[in-house]
């Protein structure tokens, strides 16, 4: 797939996941979350940016570790993501946090040097990762690091015939580096490929609870990674791409209820106190 084209599918796909998102994934990741924040040791005072924020789950949390004194800031690819964001931090007076719709493989516009980088479950989407974390090594201060999460093995994830599924009707690769990651210590190296010394590589396993079939459906197909083909399928697609998912997480249904057996990767990485100008990634 074409880079260009990727990055359309996955603005627009999470423009149309983002009004449901957290209400149907962030019970399902808060293991990852709670990782990511427990690895990067956040205090008082840090100014902080977090990378593919979403609508700002791990945003706000990091927020609450690094006042008073400290910032956060959010940026996504998904605009729908932003305001979200954007509005939440309105709503509930939450001081310290700020939103920003960006590319994360172009991050030359923020302009700002941080303490710490988060990147929660982004990095699989992006065409080039490897271009990402090099943007984020730029941003970051001397001695900064980086903690960033993906989903791990295929073969850990009981959800993953659902990209399969999807591709079968729309005849292109919905998100085709998307397990590539969480394969050995693929982050890692990327990581490494920056500059960044290696402090935790984690993988963590972990259950994914639905309470029924619409839920279990819902999450994968209108508020996740296929949102946009989902859009794009008629009502017959619809009816086979929901059966056949059905069909393969049935061996983690126990009753009306789903446990789908899942996987993460955590990595913290860290610059030295004193680096050299960034590599070049292009």
């Amino acid at each position: 797939m074409q880079p260009r084209l990727q990055r359309r599918i996955q603005r627009y796909g999470w423009d149309l996941a983002a009004p449901v998102y957290e209400s149907l994934w962030q019970a399902q990741l808060a293991p990852a979350q709670a990782e990511v924040l427990a690895c990067a040791g956040l205090s008082a005072g840090e100014r902080v940016i977090d990378v593919a924020c979403g609508p700002g789950i791990v945003t706000f949390e990091a927020a609450r570790r690094v006042l008073p004194g400290g910032s956060v800031l959010g940026v996504d690819l998904s605009g729908r993501m932003v305001a979200a964001a954007q509005e939440r931090a309105q709503l509930t007076g939450c001081t310290g946090v700020r939103f920003e719709r960006a590319d994360a493989e172009k991050l030359d516009c923020i302009g700002e040097t941080f303490d710490a980088a988060l990147c929660v479950l982004g990095l699989m989407y992006m065409p080039h990762p490897e271009l990402a974390i090099g943007e984020i090594r730029k941003l970051l201060r001397p001695g900064g690091r980086l903690v960033a999460a993906v989903w791990g093995e295929r073969a850990q994830c009981g959800w993953a015939e659902l990209f399969p599924i999807v591709d079968a009707e729309v005849a292109s690769d919905v998100c085709p580096l998307f397990f590539r990651l969480g394969h050995q210590d693929a982050v890692a190296r990327l990581c490494a490929g920056a500059g960044f010394s290696i402090d935790k590589h984690i993988r963590l396993a972990s259950t994914l609870f639905y309470a029924d079939e619409d839920s279990v459906c819902d999450a994968a197909l209108v508020g996740g990674p296929v949102a946009l083909a989902w859009s794009r399928l008629d009502d017959r697609a619809r009816l086979r791409v929901r059966n056949r998912y059905l069909e393969s997480i049935a061996p983690w249904r126990n009753g009306r209820t789903y446990r789908i057996p899942a996987e993460f990767v955590v990595v913290k990485a860290s610059l030295p106190e004193q680096h050299c100008s960034p590599l070049k990634t292009a």
